[in-house]
Formats: C-alpha cells, sequence, structure tokens
C-alpha cells in the first residue's frame, strides 16, 4: 500500500518539496505518494487531525505553520525543542505524532558536502528571526571557536544567544560593533537579500579563504552573494542546499533511509537556470 506525504503551507504553489521527494522515492525504491496542500490560515489543526486520520504518515510544514506544528506534535525531538518550530511531521507505529525540526542539520549536511570546515571557526549569522533560532544547536553541535549574532535590533540577538549558552560561545553585536572583527564563515539568515537589500556590513569583515553561506536561494546571485564575492570570499553558496538537505532528513525521520542530495542539487539547479 502506498505511504502518503504531502507539504502544507500558505502559499504553496511555490513548493519544490513534491518533486524532491519524487526523486528521493525513485532513488530509493519507497512506495510513497507526496503532494502538496494548501492551508487556509486558522485550519492547519483540522488540516492536520484530516491528514492523519485518513492514512497519512508524515508532513512537512512550511510558512507560515510552523508555530502551529510545534503545537499540535504530541512529542517533540531535542532540535524542535530548541527551535521552537516544528517543520517535519511523522506518525509513529504507536500513533504518536512527532514533531521535528531538520531545518539545521540540513544546512550542516549542505556544509559537510561542500567541503566547510565549522570546527574550530569563528561563525556570524546574520539575523535574530526564527530561520536562525533553528539553526543554532546543529551549528553548536559542530564545535565553531565562536558564534556571534548581528542584528538591527540588539536586545533580540542578545536575548537568542542567552537561550544558547549551554551549547558553546555565542554573543550577540549590532552590525556596527562587528567592526575590526573577523569571521571565517559568515550566515545570511535574513530574507533581506531577496529584496535586494544588505545589513550594513562593515568592509574587512572576511578571514582569509572565508565561506559565506546565504540560507535564501534564487536562480541569480542575492545581493549578500554579491556582497561577499566583492569582498573576497573563498567560496559563497546559497541555500538551495539547505532546502534539500532539510527535505534528506525529513526523508530518513519518516522511512529510516538517506536519499543522496547531491543529483538532487543538481537537477534543481538546473531547472532555475532553465527559468532564468
Amino acid at each position: 500500500m502506498t505511504d502518503l506525504y504531502a507539504v502544507f503551507g500558505n502559499p504553496i504553489n511555490h513548493s519544490k518539496s513534491p518533486a524532491i521527494h519524487r526523486q528521493f522515492a525513485e532513488q530509493t525504491g519507497q512506495d510513497m505518494h507526496y503532494n502538496k496542500q494548501l492551508v487556509n490560515e486558522g485550519e492547519f489543526e483540522t488540516a492536520a487531525q484530516e491528514f492523519f486520520a485518513q492514512g497519512g504518515k508524515g508532513l512537512n510544514i512550511t510558512v507560515p505553520f510552523k508555530l502551529n506544528a510545534f503545537s499540535f506534535a504530541q512529542k517533540r525531538t531535542s532540535r524542535a525543542e530548541r527551535a521552537g518550530a516544528v517543520n517535519t511531521l511523522a506518525k509513529l507505529s504507536d500513533g504518536t505524532i512527532l514533531g521535528d525540526n531538520t531545518d539545521g542539520i540540513g544546512m550542516i549536511h549542505d556544509m559537510h558536502n561542500l567541503g566547510w570546515e565549522l570546527e574550530g571557526k569563528r561563525v556570524l549569522i546574520l539575523g535574530a528571526g526564527g530561520a536562525v533560532r533553528g539553526i543554532l544547536q546543529p551549528l553548536l553541535e559542530e564545535h565553531p571557536a565562536q558564534v556571534v549574532i548581528a542584528n538591527r535590533t540588539l536586545e533580540k540577538a542578545e536575548a537568542l544567544a542567552k537561550s544558547f549558552l549551554d551549547l558553546g560561545d555565542i554573543s550577540a553585536k549590532s552590525f556596527a560593533q562587528l567592526n575590526g572583527d573577523h569571521f571565517d564563515i559568515v550566515i545570511n539568515g535574513t530574507s533581506a537579500s531577496m529584496q535586494g537589500e544588505l545589513p550594513p556590513l562593515p568592509d574587512n569583515l572576511l578571514a582569509a579563504n572565508a565561506c559565506c553561506y546565504d540560507m535564501m536561494y534564487a536562480a541569480e546571485p542575492t545581493v549578500f552573494l554579491n556582497w561577499a564575492a566583492a569582498q573576497g570570499a573563498a567560496h559563497t553558496t546559497d541555500g538551495l542546499g539547505m532546502l534539500i538537505g532539510q527535505a534528506a532528513e525529513a526523508f530518513y525521520v519518516w522511512r529510516q533511509i538517506r536519499p543522496e542530495v547531491v543529483p538532487v542539487i543538481t537537477a534543481l539547479r538546473r531547472q532555475l537556470a532553465e527559468k532564468k
């Protein structure tokens, strides 16, 4: 019997999750069907209950329902608890609904695939919203020497850093306070670059052989990645590999099989190029 999976969101037409999971299923020989479902705001819990009552095995959750999914889950992983949001729901063998957050580990796996080393590195993260909260536990578990969160509202960055102090050396700064600092890895966790905006970053922020990662992705380089190239970054990438990496981790939560992500990244990158 074919197992049923889906992604819930609003909007949802743009979602690449069905294409990604179809490729994963073909790779691994899994008998599963995956579709996308538009859910009206205020109707998440009803839609999720109906999905699982009708035999659904698992859901991916995208905006704006990750907090709803956190509340809906009957049991949560430690990384979901730390993230304060859930992007993956799985029905366990006893009927319990497990909530997980695979965004951060998806980014870490992508960095590993790119050959980026995090242990002992100085890491700067731009932004202090929910997307950044979701990556902090997996990032700190890689044992970087230092993590700094920079944000326009310093108080928000300070509160976020404080809640992860037990996991490593993490602190907060305003953008102005970054002047004179140097980082091995810079991660853009804001959505501003998609609107062509860039935080007021000082020059000479990048250490030698620095890597820059934009959690957003697009057919063309984002304004952040253009800035990184102009500043002499040794390596730059957008978040397409993170998108596919978090999907692969969700697939593993559901099926206990790890699919190959590189062929899927290559295929989707080609599709993005063709649509330019």
